[in-house]
């Protein structure tokens, strides 16, 4: 089965040293402010984003002092009205990229994403764009541990929870996509089978995937995902770009 090529902020600093962990829980803690606000509850068990959000801050090794804290300014508006935002446009190379980010200010963020793609040679377009390029699909991504056991057995039972397509590229982890109105449903069968659930969100699969040939339109390209990474509004970006 196939993989993808998104290009996740959070994925991208495992391992990284103690400021950038503290950059990661940052962008969790406002997914974490986002899903209370736009899930209507502060109790993960009726909040179906929120247990997300908490689940992949604890992949994260996030604290559960810092996740409950976050809750609970979320149930207080401590923290600003952040609400979720998406960009779209093309970097060098006419790469397809979708931006999708948490912010309390959207000229701010509009301003800052925009300056990263004119200054790396790319253009930040209008909404739908680009998106027509992608497919919009469910993501469970499961801890490849000992929970797993035999393959094939894995990949049954995935089917068997609602799975379109599985990606076991990763040494870490396995992807299993779903359609989106399943995503849910399938999260919940994986936890079922005793799986250990990372991250359960909407992603972005690109249909037809772009390489980029030239040398000097790589490194801008690579250079504006790093400034979008950088970002602390930002949460995910997604691209059609194939190494």
């Amino acid at each position: 089965m196939s993989g993808h090529s998104k290009w996740a902020t959070i994925k991208r600093k495992k391992g990284a040293n103690d400021a950038a962990r503290a950059k990661i829980w940052t962008k969790i803690a406002r997914e974490i402010l986002v899903a209370v606000k736009e899930g209507g509850s502060s109790d993960p068990a009726m909040n179906s984003r929120l247990r997300d959000a908490v689940a992949k801050a604890r992949a994260n090794n996030m604290p559960n002092d810092n996740i409950q804290r976050s809750i609970k300014k979320a149930e207080g508006g401590v923290e600003g009205n952040f609400t979720e935002v998406f960009y779209e446009g093309y970097g060098p190379g006419s790469v397809a990229i979708i931006v999708h980010g948490n912010t309390d200010n959207k000229n701010r963020t509009a301003g800052e994403v925009r300056h990263a793609f004119d200054k790396c040679g790319g253009n930040l377009g209008q909404s739908g764009s680009v998106s027509f390029m992608f497919d919009q699909m469910g993501e469970i991504q499961i801890k490849r541990d000992e929970k797993i056991g035999d393959i094939e057995e894995f990949e049954l039972n995935a089917i068997d929870a609602g799975a379109e397509d599985i990606d076991l590229d990763d040494d870490e982890k396995i992807n299993v996509y779903t359609k989106l109105d399943e995503l849910k449903q399938a999260s919940d069968k994986l936890k079922e089978f005793g799986y250990t659930i990372m991250d359960s969100d909407v992603t972005y699969l690109p249909q037809t995937e772009v390489k980029i040939d030239d040398e000097k339109k790589r490194i801008n390209f690579e250079k504006l995902l790093d400034m979008l990474d950088e970002n602390d509004d930002v949460v995910d970006v997604f691209t059609n770009y194939s190494e």
